[in-house]
């Protein structure tokens, strides 16, 4: 997957003329804020339940090392194995290493955004394997030769037309004459092609939201079902997580399952939790003959002990993004690789680097809605900021924003010329605007101007009006203080 993160302001300016984006992106909105909202308030205890997971994650992160030890050791003793990928290409030779062992030609594959990070599709297809997408969404965008808008609605950046018109496309061989006008009418049809895959792959891949310390086991949280099939009738499973997706007990997964789908799609649980330990078992009725997990790190550990660390209780929900007013206008492909919205502009850059997604961190009003509504209450808006020091720490903006900056910095530390400069400056933008009592086009605020226009001032500063509203005398403090 090509990295276009540094392109961010190009992207958005495309995202925000496609009418059929927009669209679409209109359903983000109305289909999941209600949903959640409805699903927390009916639960009295999930404020508490969002505490304890958090607290879970957290021990969990302290403590890694220890709980990775122990889970290799309880997947082994269930006859599956363990790889660790320290990078994306590492990962990759990992599973080609298998797949040629295997000698695979087709690899079916439930939704994980593991495999969007290490670029496994394409890397399959170099090497003459076929990846089939099993989740219907990803199943479209595969078709349409796209990568996923979000991270549990991969296809939510297309309307029902376009998968119309795709089907059409690439499913020649169905009466060209068919009913095609309703949702179900589509998730037939791919029902019927997609039930062909799964029994003739050589491998199954998932993702896993979960990996349990205490048993070994992995732990898949879907709707469709897909991922079950993915990981039964292929001859060989293999999971791809990240290293952060180690839980201590099946307890504590159950507990954080508790928020998991109510905070993503406003379920109480979702239609499928699937848990695998092991390959099949000498009684057992099916089920894979080789159980792989490929372990990948990709920058993580460098993330424990550091500022960004919160970002690695994230349990993949997406509903920062669903809330996200950014994400809302420009979708989730600007952002430019595998992770958009809130928890992409803080994840992104820990993984790929600043000087390539600095732009990712600025792309935020700071309304702390991503914040208030995460289950694992992970400080998002903070670590935005955060990575926003080190871009400036690094001279990765523009000269012009560096120095304005500046400027601001300049008389930010002298409070006199502060406040003098804006008594001034106040009253004099409000008479330039006269009666309109706006700007369409100002210097130095171009920026703003090109898409907006500025709101005057009304001609007064803070201080002032806090000095004459009665409340600086009332509490002992002068507005010059």
């Amino acid at each position: 997957m090509q990295i276009t993160s540094q392109t961010f302001k190009a992207n958005t300016v495309k995202a925000l003329a496609d009418v059929e984006l927009q669209r679409a992106l209109k359903h983000v909105e109305k289909g999941f804020i209600g949903k959640r909202q409805k699903a927390a308030d009916a639960l009295p205890e999930f404020e508490a339940l969002r505490d304890s997971a958090m607290a879970i994650k957290q021990h969990t992160l302290k403590h890694l090392d220890l709980y990775i030890d122990a889970y290799v050791e309880k997947v082994e003793a269930s006859g599956g194995k363990v790889h660790f990928a320290e990078d994306a290409d590492h990962a990759r030779r990992i599973f080609l290493d298998i797949a040629k062992r295997r000698k695979a030609k087709t690899v079916t594959k439930g939704k994980t955004m593991i495999s969007e990070e290490i670029g496994l599709n394409a890397f399959l297809e170099e090497n003459g394997i076929t990846p089939v997408e099993t989740d219907l969404g990803e199943y479209i965008i595969q078709l349409r030769g796209e990568h996923p808008s979000h991270i549990i609605a991969p296809a939510v950046h297309i309307n029902r037309d376009q998968v119309e018109a795709d089907f059409r496309k690439f499913h020649v061989d169905l009466d060209p004459k068919r009913d095609l006008v309703k949702p179900e009418t589509l998730l037939s049809e791919a029902r019927e092609i997609l039930r062909r895959k799964y029994g003739e792959a050589d491998i199954g891949v998932t993702g896993a939201n979960f990996l349990i310390a205490e048993t070994g086991t992995s732990v898949i949280v879907t709707n469709e079902g897909n991922g079950d099939l993915t990981q039964l009738l292929g001859k060989c499973h293999v999971v791809l997580a990240s290293l952060e997706k180690i839980v201590p007990t099946l307890e504590d997964t159950a507990q954080i399952l508790r928020v998991l789908a109510r905070s993503a799609t406003g379920q109480e649980m979702s239609v499928y939790t699937t848990l695998s330990t092991g390959p099949r078992r000498a009684e057992d009725q099916d089920g894979p003959e080789e159980y792989h997990v490929i372990l990948l790190d990709n920058g993580r550990s460098n993330m424990l002990g550091t500022e960004f660390e919160d970002m690695l209780r994230c349990i993949r929900c997406g509903a920062c993004m669903n809330h996200c007013p950014v994400y809302h206008a420009v979708g989730g492909h600007s952002y430019g690789w595998v992770y958009p919205g809130p928890m992409g502009a803080v994840l992104t850059p820990s993984l790929i680097g600043v000087d390539k997604a600095g732009h990712l961190p600025n792309a935020s009003t700071f309304c702390g809605r991503c914040e208030s509504v995460c289950p694992m209450r992970i400080p998002l808006p903070k670590m935005m900021r955060h990575w926003r020091e080190k871009e400036f720490e690094s001279h990765l903006q523009p000269t012009t924003a560096r120095a304005g900056l500046g400027l601001w910095a300049f008389f930010a530390r002298r409070p006199t010329l502060y406040r003098a400069a804006v008594s001034f400056a106040m009253p004099a933008l409000k008479l330039m605007a006269g009666s309109k009592r706006r700007f369409r086009s100002l210097p130095l605020a171009g920026g703003w101007t090109k898409w907006r226009d500025l709101p005057a001032p009304e001609g007064r500063t803070f201080m002032q009006a806090y000095a004459q509203s009665g409340h600086a005398r009332s509490s002992g403090r002068g507005a010059s203080k």
